[in-house]
Formats: structure tokens, sequence, C-alpha cells
């Protein structure tokens, strides 16, 4: 095991060390996991990190080394400390399905527990959730501009190490075929692919030798990059070397749309109908729309989709919304100017017309609301008295994004700028979803 629990801030254990001094500490306590908005532009957001939260809240403890790096530190006292070197989180948590589409005021996470217990998951679940959301969110836009045309992960070197491999789940949980990090693969199992660099051309004392030892090492199914010199030279080199059962190319450069045509109408020529096109070079979902009536078999997406295409943070907050006075669990919210936040444990529906279209997020407050047959309720339990209840694999999540886009009007997937596509109603506090709405 290791210990996920340093991985937060120090106020989260000040106030915790507070909050035992002024007996505060033990009081239930609801906090919601949210945004106020959408990444400016963005029609729907995508739930992606809960299988991550809840493995690392299997490994929040505090480790002897780690209660003595805050002693040393003199972070928080001794009673803190003794809270802390038990501490174990008890309580529950609801939850989106990871996969499942949302929208401002969504209650991403229902936290319950004590205050102390609670408020120490913060930092972690904030981390983790406005990361992953925030891939998964382009993603689903990058697959949905693709049209059904696989799109590769390819993003490693672009981003820290770690969020490379987080990046790749988070990806694949909305819709991308494969990643071209082994980590992920072997942690997620998510299925990998490769090409090969121009430095492995630039090796070789011509593109012929490179191109040699490629289909001699890896077989003709293999992806030739062929645009480190020549384009046409290399693909006739390409098909001459490998055959016609050359399994693929990669054009990285230069006018893609153009190319791409031109590569095909070649490899035609050549007899090599079944040759996939492989285009790479600063894509994202605009780049990819545009490719969409070029003959491109697969995109490979690499810092567009790791810095979340422009919005690398998904804006999410944790909030408290209830606390207990007098064994009473009683509503409380935040009422900063422009920060407003809605109090009350929420319950979350989507409304759908006869068609199984989404018609709107409705938000019940401290009641589930009231639906038709057909309405879907959104929040699903996913730790129970600590214990982890549900699959936090990543196959189930992706399965989960493909029915949930299935369920949002057709104008979700536009790319222009645009509202949330469909409303978030709060039922019975309409001056509160005014505020959240600003």
């Amino acid at each position: 095991m290791t210990s996920t629990a340093l991985l937060t801030d120090h106020y989260e254990l000040t106030m915790v060390q507070a909050a035992l001094h002024s007996g505060a500490a033990h009081r239930r306590s609801v906090f919601e996991l949210f945004g106020r908005r959408l990444p400016d532009g963005r029609r729907y957001g995508v739930v992606a990190g809960t299988g991550r939260l809840l493995e690392a809240l299997a490994d929040f403890r505090f480790e002897h080394s780690q209660i003595e790096h805050l002693a040393r530190r003199g972070v928080v006292d001794e009673t803190t400390l003794e809270f802390l070197r038990e501490y174990r989180f008890t309580g529950n948590i609801d939850g989106y399905p990871e996969g499942e589409a949302y929208f401002p005021g969504s209650p991403l996470l229902v936290v319950e527990g004590t205050f102390a217990e609670a408020v120490v998951l913060e930092t972690l679940a904030l981390s983790i959730y406005n990361h992953d959301c925030a891939i998964a969110s382009a993603a689903s836009r990058m697959v949905h501009a693709a049209g059904g045309r696989p799109c590769i992960e390819m993003g490693s070197r672009r981003t820290h190490e770690w969020s490379a491999v987080a990046a790749a789940r988070a990806a694949y949980i909305a819709g991308f075929a494969t990643t071209s990090n082994l980590q992920a693969g072997q942690q997620f199992a998510i299925p990998t692919a490769g090409t090969s660099a121009h430095s492995f051309t630039l090796l070789h004392d011509d593109e012929e030798s490179a191109f040699r030892a490629q289909v001699e090492s890896l077989g003709r199914d293999t992806t030739l990059l062929v645009d480190t010199y020549d384009v046409p030279r290399a693909v006739e080199l390409a098909v001459r070397l490998a055959g016609t059962e050359l399994g693929g190319v990669r054009l990285d450069s230069g006018d893609l749309v153009a190319q791409a045509h031109e590569v095909r109408a070649q490899l035609d020529r050549l007899g090599a109908t079944g040759t996939k096109i492989v285009v790479t070079s600063d894509l994202d979902e605009y780049a990819i729309a545009a490719l969409a009536a070029a003959p491109v078999d697969r995109y490979g997406v690499g810092t567009s989709l790791v810095t979340g295409s422009g919005h690398p943070a998904a804006g999410l907050v944790y909030k408290l919304v209830s606390r207990e006075i007098d064994g009473v669990l009683v509503d409380v919210a935040k009422r900063s100017k422009n920060k407003g936040t809605v109090g009350g444990r929420k319950y979350a529906m989507r409304r759908l017309d006869g068609d199984d279209v989404a018609q709107a997020e409705v938000i019940g407050i401290g009641e589930r609301p009231v639906g038709d047959d057909n309405d879907r309720e959104l929040l699903v339990p996913l730790v129970r008295d600590g214990q982890v209840l549900v699959d936090t694999g990543v196959e189930s999540a992706r399965a989960r994004h493909s029915e949930s886009m299935s369920q949002l009007p057709p104008r979700a997937h536009r790319l222009s700028r645009g509202e949330p596509v469909i409303p978030t109603i709060f039922v019975d506090d309409e001056p509160a979803s005014a505020i959240l709405r600003q």
C-alpha cells in the first residue's frame, strides 16, 4: 500500500485541529462535489476519476512516517495526530456513475460522515475529479468529432508522468480506442498502440533501411512514418518493401487534409487499398472535425487532449451543504458574491422525454425529485460504512459514457460555443438555483 493521506492541503488538517478543539469535529456533515458552471462554451461535462478516487480512498491512511513528518513540522498538535493515527473513512458516498454526463449543479459526489473524516478528502477528491473530468470532457468532444474513426491517446510526453496515466484512463472512458502509455495499459487494462518516431528513420543511413528494419522486425501490418523527407517517395517505398499488406502510414506535418487525399490516391494506385492512414500533429476536436471529409482512418491526439483542450481543470468545488445541530441535519450554504451555493443534501434525476432524450437535470433538495417511468436517477451508492461497493474498472465506465451520450440531444455535440444542452432545475428552490446559474 502507498498511502494517499498527504495528497492534501495543509489547511485540511489545521481545520480538523480547530474543529476537535471546538467540539464540532464529530458533527455529522454532508459535503458535495459539483461545478457551478461548465467550462466556458461547453455544452456538457463527463464524469471521470470515480474509480481512481475510490482506490485512493482505500489507501487514505496516515502511516507512521507521515505522522512523524507532521509532528516534526508542527503542522498540527498531538490531539490531532492521535486522531489521524486512527483515521479511517467510515461514512457513505453516493455519486454519478463514472462516464456519465454532468451539468452545472450536478452533485457528482455526495460525501456523508463526520466533519473531520469528510473534510480531509476535499483536496484528494478535487485533484482527481478536476483533472479527469477535464480530460474526459475534451476526449468525448474529440471522439464525436471523429465520427466513428478511432482516436489514439498519445499525450504522455506533454504532461506529468502520472497525469499521463490518469489522462489515458479518462480518455478511454470517453471513447478513445487505445493509448500509447504502457503504464496505463498495464494498470487499467487499456489497449495500447504505437507507430515510430522520426528519430528512428534518421538513425538509419537512409529511409529504405529504416523501413526495411521496421517491417522485418514488426511485420507487414506495422505503421510507417512517411513524412521525414518526401511523402510520395516514402509511400512508394513503404508499399514496395511491405507489399500491399502494409498496415498503415502516418502523417505528422503539413496540410493534413490535402496530404491525406494525395496519399490515399497513391496507396490505391499501388494496390494498397487496405492500408490505413493515421494522422497526428497537434490535433484537437476542431482539427479532427476539419479532417472529416479527408480519407483518414485514425487520429493520434496528444497535447490538446492531456490539457483538456483549453480547459485543463473542470472547475469543480467541494462544499459543506448540511451539518448536524442537536441531532438533526440542517442546510448550510456559502453566500459570498459570485460564489453562492445551494444548501441541503441533493438528489439528482435526468428527465427524459418519450424517446429517451434528456430534457433537464432535476435536482431535489433534501428529497428525491419525482419523475416518470423513463426518467433516470443519477446518484448511485459508491461507499457504505467506508466500504467500496462498485466496480472501479474502466469498461463499465466506458459503457456508461456511451449510453449517456446516446440520451443527450444532438446539439450537445456541436463544437461551436454554447450553453449547457439541458437546464439544471432545483426543485422548490428557485432563488438558490438563480444564484448558481450566475
